[in-house]
Order: structure tokens, then C-alpha cells, then sequence
């Protein structure tokens, strides 16, 4: 695929997947619709890989790939769908752009990473007053909103988490067969989750909740993922960290626009100081090396 459309798809499929999230899990069973969602995906991963005539990799660096990418499927994404329930759609994808922020604080802890530069604590420092401005909004929205983003950040966390353990192991896994080992190693957890919470083992769905799980296996578990792989094997970091900056701004939207979504004044506060907070992260660097070629210059 060229690399235009992917980085397109990208963009579109991050910024979707809230409000798709929150329409499948708003008849009550948000366990039973991220576990249908999972499935759906690992069947389709699974059956993908044989007909491009490729087996799943069982090597111990493999297995181990597979294990610590758990935490991102599993812990992250049951968190996000219990938020859900209680969070406007355009919230999660702001609070999902916190990732590179948490990422970098993780590997401060970590041997071998590179340290912040002042730029990045910058970001960092934002990144929380914008996500203090938001637990401060929802003190008046009752304790379901409250516990909903503690749900959404240690979501983010696991999410970050799982990601830095991934490039860690370093099994030089191709994406389809990391996705699809990821999903398997997920399923049985999701399962004991489904059980375990008391939800209905035949899952209710209203219509358009069925047409969300259908998106999010397809598009949100395997095609957003793979052209992410891909975008990210071609472009600069940098260009590719700018989806974080574009699809909070998009899930926003058509949160106001398809689902009748209202954010406060605050909110919107928030969000617009996390998204400050990404750029002083994510571009600080640029922005040094061409201050420091200005003055180098003659």
C-alpha cells in the first residue's frame, strides 16, 4: 500500500475507534463486546496468515513477544471499554494521546534510554495539569466519571507499558503474526474477564453496537494496525507522532456531531493543554536542532 492511504487510513481509523468503542458496549456488556471484537480479529489474523502460505512463530523470544504485548491488548482495552460507559468517545482518544508522554516517563526508569531534555518535561508537566483540569471537571460529574479516567489511565499506562516491552524483547516479529499471537495469548483472559463480570454469555448488541464490533475487528484490531507498522517503517518519527495531535481533535468532533456529545468548557481546557503537551513533547527536539543551526550559521 502507498504510504499516503496508510497514514490516511491511520488517521481515520484512531480517530473512529472511541465512538465505535462506545456504540458496542452501549447495551451493558462492554466485556462480552471487546471479547467478540478480540475473537473476530484473531480468526481473521489467523486465517490471513494462512493464506499468505505463513505460520505463527513459536520461538521462546516469540512466545515471550507475544506475553508482553498482553497487557496493551488485554488490560488496556478492557479498561477502555468499562470506561466507556461512562466517558465521552472524544475523551478516550485524549487520553490515549498521552501515550508518547507516559512512554518516555516509563523509560526514564529504564537502563539504556535516552534522558528528557527540558522541552520534554515541559510536555509532561502540561500533559498533567490538562489531565488535573479534567479529573477537577468530572468531581461534579459523581464517582462513576472519576473511577472511568483512573480506568483510562492506567489503560494509557499499560498501553505505553506494553509497547516499550514489545521493542524490548526485539523477536523482529512481522506485525500481522505479532498482532495475531498478541490476540491468542488475549483471548483466554478476555474469557475469564467475561466470566468473570457477570455479563451475559450471549452478547446484546443493538444494531449499530454490531456494525461497531464488525469495524473495530477489522479496521481497529488488524488494518489500523498493520498500515501504523507500516507508516512507521517509512516515515520519521516525527511525521508519524503527528496522528496523536490530529485524532483527539477528530474523535472530538464526531463525538459532537454522530453522538450528541457535549464537552464542557473544562474539558475542552483539558484536552487543548494535553495536546500543547504533545507538541512540546513530540517537536521540542526539531525545534532545538533548527534554533541551533540558526545560531551556528554565519
Amino acid at each position: 500500500m502507498p504510504t499516503g492511504p496508510a497514514y490516511l487510513t491511520v488517521v481515520l481509523v484512531w480517530a473512529t475507534t472511541p465512538l465505535a468503542i462506545k456504540w458496542s458496549a452501549e447495551a451493558g456488556a462492554p466485556v462480552g463486546s471487546v471479547w467478540l471484537r478480540m475473537a473476530i480479529a484473531a480468526v481473521l489474523a489467523v486465517l490471513i496468515l494462512r493464506l499468505l502460505g505463513r505460520g505463527l512463530p513459536r520461538s521462546r523470544r516469540a512466545l515471550l513477544s507475544y506475553a508482553v504485548a498482553v497487557p496493551g491488548v488485554f488490560g488496556a482495552m478492557a479498561l477502555s471499554y468499562r470506561a466507556s460507559m461512562s466517558l465521552p468517545s472524544g475523551l478516550l482518544s485524549v487520553m490515549f494521546g498521552l501515550a508518547p508522554l507516559i512512554s518516555g516517563l516509563i523509560l526514564q526508569a529504564l537502563p539504556g534510554a535516552t534522558r528528557l531534555k527540558p522541552w520534554h518535561w515541559l510536555g509532561c508537566l502540561l500533559g498533567v495539569v490538562g489531565l488535573a483540569v479534567i479529573f477537577a471537571d468530572s468531581l461534579g460529574a459523581g464517582v462513576d466519571q472519576l473511577g472511568a479516567l483512573a480506568m483510562m489511565v492506567a489503560a494509557v499506562t499499560l498501553f505505553s507499558g506494553s509497547g516499550i516491552a514489545v521493542q524490548r524483547v526485539a523477536a523482529g516479529l512481522p506485525p500481522l503474526e505479532q498482532t495475531a499471537g498478541a490476540l491468542l495469548l488475549s483471548m483466554p483472559c478476555f474469557a475469564l474477564l467475561w466470566l468473570a463480570s457477570g455479563e451475559p454469555l450471549m452478547v446484546p448488541l443493538t444494531p449499530r453496537g454490531l456494525w461497531a464490533v464488525l469495524y473495530l475487528a477489522l479496521f481497529g484490531s488488524l488494518i489500523g494496525f498493520l498500515c501504523y507498522y507500516l507508516i512507521l517503517s517509512r516515515l520519521a518519527a516525527a511525521t508519524v507522532a503527528l496522528v496523536t495531535l490530529i485524532t483527539p481533535v477528530l474523535a472530538l468532533g464526531l463525538g459532537m456531531a454522530l453522538n450528541g456529545e457535549r464537552p464542557s468548557l473544562s474539558m475542552w481546557l483539558g484536552a487543548a493543554l494535553i495536546l500543547v503537551a504533545l507538541g512540546a513533547y513530540l517537536f521540542g527536539d526539531r525545534l532545538a536542532r533548527r534554533a541551533a543551526k540558526r545560531a551556528a550559521a554565519p
